[in-house]
C-alpha cells in the first residue's frame, strides 16, 4: 500500500480537498449560480502573492484560458483550483476534488516509475477505485477506449519512460478520459508537443466543451487560444481581465499585462488581506 501511495503521488494524482478560507469578492452577485467562484482571491508562496484578490466566476460547461506573462501565476492559480494551494486570504468556491481532473505540466510528473501505458492511464480511476479494488471489466475497457481515443492503441505495455513527448502528453489525456471528471484544469498541455498531436488533442477538449465539461487550460500560444478558446482569463499579478478572447486578448490589453508584470522577489512585502468589498466582474 506505500508503494501504491508513492505511486499515486509522483505522478500527480493525490485527491486534495477543495480549500475554503478567508478572502474578498469579485463577483458576489453570481457566485452562488457559479460552478467555480473566486472572492477576492490572493495566493502566492511563504505569503508573498503571486494573484492578487482575483475575482472570478466561471459557469459549467464555461472553456476558458488563462494566459499572461512569465510569473503571472498562473500556475499557481490551477495548484489553488486543484486543491493542491492553500489561499493566502479570499474566498475559493468549487466542487469537490473527485469532480476535478488536473494535470499539472508535464516536467513536473516523475516517469522513473516502472509503469506500463495501461497501468498508467488505470490510475485515473483512483478516485473510484481507491488502494484495494482492482479494475473491473467495465473499467479496463474504458482504459483501453482512452487509450484508443489519443491514438495510442498498440502502445498499452510500452513503459511511460520510454514515450516520446508527444506520446506522452498522449497517454496524460487518456488519463484524464478515464478520469471523466466535470471539470479539467489543464497547465501548459500542448509544450513541446508536436503539431498533430497538438490538434488531436485540442480536438478532444473541443469535445469535452460539447459535452458540458468545464475546462481551464494554460496557454502560451495565443493565436491557439484566439482560435480554439471562446472565454480568456489575462493575468498580471495585480491586474487581470477576463471575458470573450476577442475582448480580452487584445494587442493592447497584452502590452498592458506586459508592464504591470513584476518579478518575484524574495524581499517584496507581504500582502495585506482586508475586508471583502463589492465589486462586480461581468461574465459573457
Amino acid at each position: 500500500m506505500a508503494q501504491g501511495h508513492r505511486i499515486i503521488n509522483a505522478i500527480g494524482l493525490r485527491y486534495d480537498r477543495w480549500i475554503a478560507t478567508e478572502l474578498q469578492d469579485h463577483k458576489p452577485a453570481v457566485a452562488h449560480h457559479s460552478l467555480i467562484a473566486l472572492h477576492d482571491l490572493t495566493l502566492g508562496h511563504d505569503r508573498h502573492p503571486a494573484v492578487h484578490h482575483l475575482n472570478l466566476s466561471v459557469q459549467s460547461g464555461d472553456l476558458v484560458a488563462v494566459v499572461g506573462p512569465n510569473g503571472a501565476g498562473k500556475s499557481t492559480l490551477l495548484k489553488a483550483l486543484a486543491g493542491r494551494l492553500a489561499p493566502l486570504g479570499g474566498h475559493l468556491h468549487g466542487p469537490k476534488a473527485d469532480a476535478v481532473a488536473w494535470l499539472p505540466q508535464a516536467s513536473a510528473i516523475d516517469r522513473s516509475f516502472p509503469l506500463s501505458v495501461a497501468e498508467f492511464v488505470t490510475l485515473g480511476c483512483w478516485h473510484r477505485l481507491g488502494p484495494w479494488r482492482r479494475p473491473d471489466a467495465a473499467e479496463r475497457r474504458a482504459v483501453q477506449d482512452a487509450i484508443a481515443t489519443v491514438g495510442l492503441a498498440g502502445f498499452e505495455s510500452r513503459p511511460i519512460g520510454t514515450l516520446s513527448g508527444g506520446q506522452w502528453q498522449r497517454a496524460l489525456f487518456a488519463r484524464l478520459v478515464v478520469q471523466d471528471a466535470r471539470v479539467v484544469l489543464l497547465d501548459e498541455p500542448f509544450t513541446a508537443v508536436d503539431p498533430r498531436t497538438t490538434d488531436e488533442l485540442l480536438a478532444l477538449l473541443q469535445r469535452w466543451h460539447a459535452e458540458g465539461r468545464t475546462v481551464i487550460a494554460v496557454l502560451h500560444d495565443l493565436d491557439q487560444v484566439r482560435r480554439h478558446f471562446p472565454l480568456t482569463l489575462l493575468l498580471a499579478r495585480h491586474r487581470a481581465r477576463f471575458g470573450r478572447t476577442d475582448e480580452v486578448l487584445t494587442d493592447a490589453h497584452w502590452d498592458e499585462a506586459q508592464r504591470l508584470q513584476e518579478p518575484f522577489e524574495e524581499q517584496a512585502e507581504v500582502c495585506e488581506v482586508h475586508e471583502p468589498h463589492a465589486t462586480h466582474g461581468a461574465h459573457p
